[in-house]
């Protein structure tokens, strides 16, 4: 239904991905408007996960999909990709979502500021900070202008990371040296 927001996680499901918080931030944003989590993956982590929205009482709202081998349908449906990750060397699932005009709601680690600008394109929050992304994912997806703004100017940031635009740096810096 158009009020329905749809929220994604996609990874591998071990405890560097925090899919525990994933499920929390969920709950959160669940009490606060009609929603949907789809968890895309497999791992390690995946049973603590379904634990989790069980305890908390949306299960019935959140969907194990495992692995798919195409996701890029499902990122572009969603209203929000959520990854709150104790690390990530760079992000390349939020920059797919990012590609395909999605917003992220993100800890602030590893590689994702240099993707993520807070604000403009995307949310971050320290790891950990459940109650910070939550809040921060229900303002955003409260407002319809706010939320189209952030999706227009995450495919914009995305499309900065192109192979178009990164192979002829990656190709000049190996000139120079």
């Amino acid at each position: 239904p158009p009020d329905h927001k749809l929220l994604v996680h996609i990874s591998n499901f071990r405890e560097a991905k925090r899919v525990k918080d994933v499920v929390r931030i969920f709950a959160r944003v669940r009490r606060a408007m009609p929603a949907t989590l789809m968890m895309v993956g497999d791992g390690p982590d995946r049973s603590d996960a379904e634990t989790e929205a069980r305890d908390l009482g949306v299960a019935q709202d959140v969907r194990f999909l495992g692995r798919l081998d195409t996701v890029a349908p499902l990122l572009a449906a969603a209203d929000m990709f959520v990854l709150p990750s104790q690390t990530e060397s760079f992000g390349l699932a939020a920059l797919e979502a990012m590609a395909c005009g999605t917003p992220v709601v993100a800890a602030r680690t590893g590689g994702l500021p240099e993707l993520i600008v807070d604000g403009v394109d995307g949310i971050l929050e320290p790891v950990g900070s459940v109650e910070a992304m939550a809040r921060r994912a229900v303002d955003v997806l409260r407002d319809p202008v706010r939320h189209s703004q952030l999706r227009e100017a995450a495919r914009a940031r995305a499309a900065t990371f192109s192979s178009d635009v990164i192979v002829p740096q990656y190709e000049a810096y190996y000139q120079h040296v």
